[in-house]
């Protein structure tokens, strides 16, 4: 069978024949002739991709899933719930932090050996995280858990933007942005009746195995990607812009407990400064640089990745006010707020890849606007609860948020794709998960911080209207960034 026989649609394996695909990967439906005994229609574009999301997916749905159960484990290892936090804060700044050198790594090495050895290092250190002795060994376990799983991020964009056309990726990138956002905002959601019936414990004892299976199935079934020649690995780079961001966010994230004027936090800020400026000394001098600077000055990955970083900023900062809003304000239980926050990710699974379709015919850039203007009409609608305000309205709020993330994110993601050279991708994938994760870092400190500073010790409507205030206006710069864009011409089917 020929080339052209094999990529026409819909695709269809001769299972009979052994051999090697056009991917480089031995046909794995052969094993299902056996069990079928017949001819199986196999996209394995697609395939591929069900295999990396689920593994993102499982990486990413713990990295959370701690957050409304530290009491009862900080009760379980005898330490204080401030201690345990940092089992949630510290692998959300190693996976943001880490991607940029998972990206470049897997560009130069292939991306198949970054996945599957990230994966691996996931499950090993899930696996000792259920066995932890004591608060620090659980947090340390935790942090080194994300950051081999943080490999799964850029790797995952990478064999997106590699397997599909420039004009088609919109709709599987539709699905990487649900998983990649989608996965830790469930993993809250989840995390208090799964801690509850089973225990935290359990958590990380199922997610070893199942990392170890998306090993062995990665091993099986993704392609080898190109690999860079006479390239070398930017270390200095990726030791200056890992401190200068762990820094930053750190700084940001533990001010308001610290205090701002507090000698550590101002050390943490001016170190990440001193670091993060070195670090751009180091891109402009070195032959291989980490992240490329002149992508800084292109419309098309500047203007997307900051609308993506403000547009997080509102989503997950107003992700985490949401259910307290719920509480305080409108005097609903735990039971009933589990029931309703989950209005957004529902949204947004829904809206996402049906967005996609429709980015395809009307371009990018007024995607992004629509998707914009629905966080930004979100965050205003939640400025107007208070006590008597109908449960439709805080259904609606939470569904603007979900759906807006839904419609910018994959249409922003896919411009900053199609703008990179090919061999750039990884990294390009990996600047991306950084920034949005700084936008969340900065989204929850900044709104919990105004929210706290305008309730004079107690949690009022009005405290919490000034926080999505402040929200929907970095909502409002993120959709005029959007607007300024430039779609990508439909009609190309060939990658770069």
């Amino acid at each position: 069978m020929g080339a052209d026989a094999r990529d026409s649609n819909p695709r269809t394996l001769n299972v009979d024949s052994v051999g090697v695909d056009e991917l480089g990967v031995v046909p794995w439906p052969i094993l299902l002739r056996r069990w079928l005994g017949r001819r199986v229609p196999i996209d394995r574009h697609w395939a591929v991709l069900v295999v990396v999301l689920s593994a993102l997916f499982t990486v990413g749905f713990t990295i959370t899933i701690l957050a409304v159960s530290l009491d009862t484990i900080a009760d379980d290892l005898d330490s204080s719930i401030s201690v345990v936090s940092w089992s949630i804060t510290g692998p959300m700044l190693a996976f943001g932090v880490v991607g940029p050198a998972y990206g470049k790594a897997g560009d130069l090495w292939g991306h198949k050996r970054v996945f599957v050895c990230g994966l691996l290092g996931a499950g090993i250190f899930a696996a000792l995280t259920s066995v932890a002795w004591d608060a620090p060994s659980m947090i340390a376990f935790r942090i080194l858990s994300a950051s081999a799983g943080a490999a799964t991020g850029p790797s995952t964009m990478a064999y997106i933007n590699r397997l599909f056309p420039t004009d088609q990726r919109v709709r599987p990138l539709s699905y990487w942005s649900f998983v990649n956002a989608g996965a830790p905002v469930l993993g809250v959601i989840a995390g208090a009746p799964l801690v509850e019936a089973f225990g935290w414990r359990i958590i990380f004892a199922v997610q070893a195995p199942l990392c170890i299976l998306g090993v062995v199935i990665a091993l099986w079934l993704l392609p080898d990607t190109e690999r860079s020649t006479d390239v070398h690995f930017d270390v200095a780079g990726s030791v200056t812009l890992g401190l200068g961001a762990t820094m930053l966010l750190a700084g940001v994230n533990q001010g308001p407990k610290w205090g701002w004027d507090s000698p550590l936090t101002i050390g943490l800020l001016c170190a990440s400064v001193v670091s993060l400026v070195q670090f751009v000394r180091i891109e402009k001098r070195v032959r291989d640089p980490l992240l490329p600077l002149h992508w800084l000055r292109t419309r098309n990955v500047a203007y997307p990745v900051m609308s993506q970083t403000l547009a997080n900023f509102a989503y997950m900062g107003g992700f985490l006010l949401a259910p307290l809003v719920l509480r305080e304000v409108m005097e609903f239980d735990t039971s009933k707020i589990s029931f309703v926050v989950i209005a957004r990710p529902l949204t947004f699974a829904l809206v996402a890849p049906l967005a996609s379709l429709v980015t395809i015919r009307v371009g990018e850039r007024s995607m992004g606007v629509v998707g914009g203007f629905c966080v930004v009409m979100s965050m205003f609608l939640f400025t107007t609860i208070d006590l008597g305000s109908p449960l439709l309205v805080v259904l609606v709020a939470l569904g603007l948020s979900g759906a807006g993330i839904g419609i910018a994110s994959p249409a922003m993601t896919s411009l900053v794709a199609n703008a990179v050279d090919e061999r750039d991708l990884g990294v390009a994938g990996a600047m991306q998960q950084l920034m949005t994760q700084m936008g969340a870092v900065f989204g929850s400190v900044v709104m919990t911080t105004v929210q706290q500073a305008s309730s004079e010790g107690d949690a009022t409507a009005t405290s919490f209207a000034a926080a999505f205030y402040v929200a929907m206006g970095v909502a409002v710069v993120a959709m005029i960034l959007s607007s300024r864009v430039t779609s990508t011409p439909r009609g190309e089917s060939v990658t770069r």
